[in-house]
């Protein structure tokens, strides 16, 4: 999983020129996809509230360990940002 997680930040890089969430839809315009730009500013929220980060790349020690669920993470995302 992380390994396509990673080839998929890759791809966006050479696509967009940065390395946005490949979980998310990007616009392709840095400006507006800041806020998914890997790591992505929900990631610390969604961390610390699910033990994992929307897309799972980052995960806490309990996460890993499988000392809590692995709940479905629901996207923090404004609708505003996905859709502009």
């Amino acid at each position: 999983m992380v390994n396509g997680l990673l080839a998929g930040l890759l791809e966006n890089k050479k696509r967009y020129g940065y390395m946005c969430c490949p979980c998310r839809l990007s616009s392709g315009d840095r400006t507006k996809d800041q806020d998914i730009i890997c790591p992505c500013v929900y990631r610390v929220p969604d961390v610390k509230e699910f033990g994992s980060c929307y897309c799972a790349l980052y995960v806490s020690r309990e996460w890993n360990e499988g000392k809590i669920p692995h709940e479905y993470v629901p996207e923090r995302r404004p609708p505003e940002k996905m859709f502009a």
